[in-house]
């Protein structure tokens, strides 16, 4: 008899589909004989795998008893995404796989190549891994966060759902491992998206607007490796700024000082004036942020703006501006190659960091960051949201394991300092006040910061200079307008699709094919694509349909060409210099 009936079938699958578990099974160098001795049948009549203490995985429980609940809202099922960690000898996954519609995506990472072989050896998915419903991941970091990035339809349109398979866990705590690691991604990649969604025509209507006056301002370019010998102070506006301000007020070190622009009158307050400030935030929310800003003390302070910075907030700003080009918008396509593009992530301390790593700091201190709070304010005094409500929604733990309140971008933002930290290449450090732990960052006490932190002589004078030598204008690129022809192929489409929805259940096919050359026509153009984020993400949704297509969809439809057209055409009146701009009504 055939233990291994499918176990042949299914890797050439995955090897045609050039699936990346080849290498890490390669490497496993995994003796198949082993699963032809751990695979049985146990008291209930059900296969079963004998574990290393020499019971069954499923002798206490049948398998039914732990997959009864995971089926798929019906409503959103097409829509949805599974991400199962463990996949056993395949009762979970087989579960999902009956339950769930083609278009409902499957994506596995078992950490233990001999199981997940032996769930190959029992079921045929060539079917669901060539109709690419079915993704399996070796336990690598960058597959499993390609495979969360690649979900954006079914984060803003379906559910998403993590799936920890239990019986699994009693082989190894890699499952609880990976469960935790998927989850991190996963809420990493909710706020981003969701921010993505909601404000990415804010953000790219923002840089539309700054896109002359950025070209005006100059670049972050030239600053590439200047701060080499010089260390960097990232001042938060968390409740423990007030705790060591003083003491840096009074003695600070030699180290460039640096701290977001809201942030400014809380660090005015406790008699500290960085060198320099940063602005991300897009939001009209910004302008705050004035209410406390001593204009006549923050006019000799640069600022390094996001272009997605709100317009008339920049105008407001009273001191010299260095704009920072960003991933997301305008410039990850029409700036590549000519300008320095910043991954920023959403969090000003964050970015400072990434910042000051291209710029070749020797080290930084971080204070204020706290990610977190206890009590009554979020931030410290001076800040505009000092008296803002301190409801948290998430939680985290401070350095005695006590509950602080906190928030998922928060969480998010500290993640990715975490991740930063861990790849860099110099010490970082932390006056630490009671809030979040900042996993890499070392504790310090205030006595120490001068022997730690202090630069070069005259590295931070040095590197001041760079930053206002690099504010010179910059000759405007030129792109050519296109917006004419590529309107007319949208509504071309168009008009295809309202022939095809005169009786959508006969012609469900062809609606489906123009949609796709839609999808395509929208993707096309580098120069519109940033601004069309939500435009592309409704036409992908209509590529996923139910049952049928409902009239409905060709109402949706119509209304992505409109606005896409719109926005054609304010990209290229804001960054066609010396074009004439397709001003073509649909």
């Amino acid at each position: 008899m055939n233990m291994l009936p499918y176990l042949k079938a299914n890797l050439d699958t995955l090897a045609a589909a050039k699936s990346p578990l080849g290498p890490w099974l390669g490497q496993a160098q995994v003796d198949i004989r082993i699963l032809e001795q751990k695979l049985f049948k146990n008291r209930w009549g059900h296969l079963d795998w004998k574990m290393d203490n020499g019971s069954g995985m499923f002798e206490a429980s049948p398998p039914p008893l732990f997959y009864k609940s995971w089926v798929p809202d019906k409503k959103f099922a097409h829509l949805s995404i599974t991400y199962l960690i463990g996949c056993n000898i395949g009762y979970g996954l087989n579960h999902i796989l009956r339950n769930s519609p083609r278009s409902h995506k499957v994506v596995v990472l078992e950490p233990d190549p001999v199981m997940l072989l032996a769930c190959l050896s029992q079921t045929d998915y060539s079917q669901h891994i060539n109709g690419k419903k079915l993704i399996f991941l070796p336990p690598d970091m960058g597959f499993l966060t390609a495979a969360v990035q690649q979900a954006e339809i079914q984060f803003l349109f379906g559910r998403i759902h993590l799936r920890l398979d239990i019986p699994s866990q009693q082989l190894s705590p890699k499952y609880s491992y990976w469960n935790r690691k998927a989850k991190d991604l996963l809420e990493n990649f909710a706020v981003e998206l969701t921010t993505l969604r909601n404000k990415q025509d804010v953000m790219v209507g923002n840089e539309l607007s700054n896109f002359q006056r950025a070209l005006h301002d100059g670049s972050i370019k030239s600053l590439k490796d200047t701060a080499k010998g010089m260390s960097a102070v990232i001042l938060g506006a968390g409740p423990s700024l007030a705790q060591y301000a003083p003491a840096l007020a009074k003695n600070p070190p030699d180290a460039l000082i640096c701290t977001a622009l809201q942030s400014l009158p809380a660090v005015q307050r406790v008699g500290i004036k960085p060198h320099l400030a940063m602005a991300l935030d897009y939001s009209r929310g910004m302008h705050a942020v004035f209410k406390n800003l001593d204009r006549e003390w923050a006019k000799d302070i640069p600022l390094l703006y996001s272009t997605k910075l709100n317009p008339n907030v920049l105008r407001r700003y009273p001191g010299p501006t260095l704009p920072i080009w960003t991933k997301g918008g305008l410039a990850t396509y029409i700036m590549r190659g000519h300008e320095m593009i910043l991954d920023a992530g959403g969090n000003v301390s964050v970015t400072l960091f990434r910042f000051l790593q291209w710029c070749g700091v020797n080290g930084i201190l971080l204070v204020g960051q706290d990610f977190a709070w206890k009590g009554d304010h979020s931030h410290a005094e001076g800040h505009h949201a000092h008296n803002a409500s301190t409801e948290g929604k998430a939680t985290l733990k401070d350095v005695n394991g006590e509950t602080l309140q906190s928030s998922m971008p928060y969480i998010a933002a500290l993640r990715d300092m975490e991740r930063d930290i861990a790849i860099s290449k110099f010490p970082v450090y932390q006056l630490y006040g009671g809030g979040a732990v900042i996993k890499g960052a070392q504790h310090i006490q205030e006595s120490e910061v001068h022997k730690l932190v202090d630069s070069e002589p005259e590295r931070v004078n040095f590197f001041l200079n760079a930053v206002d030598r690099a504010r010179r204008p910059l000759q405007p690129p030129e792109y050519e307008s296109k917006s004419q022809h590529w309107n007319a192929m949208l509504r071309s489409a168009q008009k295809k699709l309202e022939k095809l929805f005169k009786k959508p259940d006969k012609n469900r096919q062809e609606i489906w094919n123009v949609f796709k050359e839609a999808h395509g026509i929208l993707r096309r153009e580098p120069l519109y694509l940033p601004y069309l984020f939500n435009e592309v993400m409704n036409v992908g949704k209509l590529l996923n349909p139910g049952p049928k297509y409902e009239y409905e969809d060709f109402t949706s439809f119509k209304q992505v060409v409109k606005s896409a057209q719109t926005k054609s055409r304010q990209v290229e009146n804001a960054v066609c210099f010396g074009n004439n701009a397709d001003s073509d009504a649909a």
